[in-house]
């Protein structure tokens, strides 16, 4: 299987799908990453490099660059999917998604239940999320609890490449609005992805590692963290098992309950502020539903409930890190 990075696996994902399925459209700024400028086609591809080629392979009717207006090509992309289309709209920083929240929450996400299940909304909405790319407070925030909310979106948080693809041309063939987030810092990882075509189900997590002292629930980027934090535990003789939700709307109560109910100890690292988070959230499921089972207190490991600072030092502090991972660990193993 070849080796290839969470951009690459991405941009494959896009590729395949718009090839396949002639309604599937793009839009967003600057897609094309500077179209026009100086005689330029296709510079590179957005600001992240994953949209490259496309506008080559299927032209500036399906590629459409569009005015810095939130608000205006959300709502586009909302009628579009409506028509019959399968729009793919990209909000370049998920922070900007203040600016089109009406046309996300009490439109796309309302389709389907106003009209009686008669409408369907295929539409994709990317964005990308999270620190640690020194962007300052208003481009680095992990807001996919405020999506996760909202009933009628569906929302992903890949953490690999092998899942960025499969999960994202799930997305595209879905006929409910999905948000599709992309950690920055994950851009650059890479991994095994097969050349061909696959989906990954929504609802279905991903056991990343097995163990049976410790059960640690990560989302997106923060598996890393967690892995991290399960190789440095081992080496203290503590074995830790490691679930990736995939998706936190559907998101699979099953296996978090199985593993809780078989484990005893949780931790769960979550990037976002911890009021009212997707970590807050999955332990009052497990606390509600286990808690005949738990060993010890449910421990979360998160940022804090503060902007994400711009100063390198102080934004470093800020991510939830494997060695406050590995204390939170240790403390309700040895309890």
């Amino acid at each position: 299987m070849a080796q290839k990075s969470f951009r690459q696996a991405l941009n494959e994902a896009l590729h395949f799908e718009m090839g396949r399925d002639p309604r599937v459209i793009m839009m967003g700024e600057d897609l094309t990453g500077g179209a026009g400028a100086n005689g330029v086609k296709d510079a590179w591809g957005g600001p992240f490099g994953v949209t490259r080629g496309l506008l080559d392979a299927f032209g500036p009717e399906r590629i459409r660059d569009t005015p810095i207006s939130e608000a205006a090509f959300i709502g586009a992309a909302a009628g579009a999917a409506l028509t019959g289309l399968r729009p793919i709209a990209e909000i370049m920083f998920v922070d900007f998604a203040g600016v089109c929240l009406d046309q996300i929450m009490n439109q796309a996400a309302k389709f389907r239940y106003m009209f009686g299940g008669r409408a369907k909304t295929p539409l994709v909405i990317r964005a990308t999320y999270g620190a640690g790319s020194r962007s300052g407070s208003q481009h680095t925030q992990a807001l996919y609890p405020i999506f996760t909310h909202i009933p009628g979106l569906k929302v992903v948080i890949p953490s690999t490449p092998y899942d960025a693809k499969g999960l994202l041309l799930q997305a595209i063939r879905d006929d409910d609005p999905v948000i599709f987030l992309e950690h920055k810092m994950l851009y650059d990882t890479v991994g095994d992805v097969p050349d061909g075509a696959y989906t990954i189900p929504f609802g279905e997590a991903r056991v990343a590692r097995d163990g049976k002292d410790v059960l640690i629930i990560a989302i997106g980027r923060m598996v890393q963290v967690a892995e991290e934090a399960a190789r440095k535990l081992a080496s203290e003789g503590i074995s830790a098992a490691i679930i990736d939700p995939r998706t936190t709307s559907p998101l699979d109560e099953d296996t978090l309950l199985d593993f809780t109910e078989t484990i005893g100890r949780v931790v769960i690292v979550d990037e976002a502020n911890p009021r009212c988070s997707v970590a807050t959230d999955i332990s009052a499921l497990l606390a509600d539903k286990c808690f005949d089972a738990l060993k010890a207190p449910i421990k979360l490991v998160t940022a804090p409930h503060a902007p994400v600072p711009y100063a390198p030092n102080l934004e470093d502090a800020y991510i939830p890190s494997a060695d406050a991972v590995v204390k939170a660990a240790t403390s309700i193993v040895k309890r």
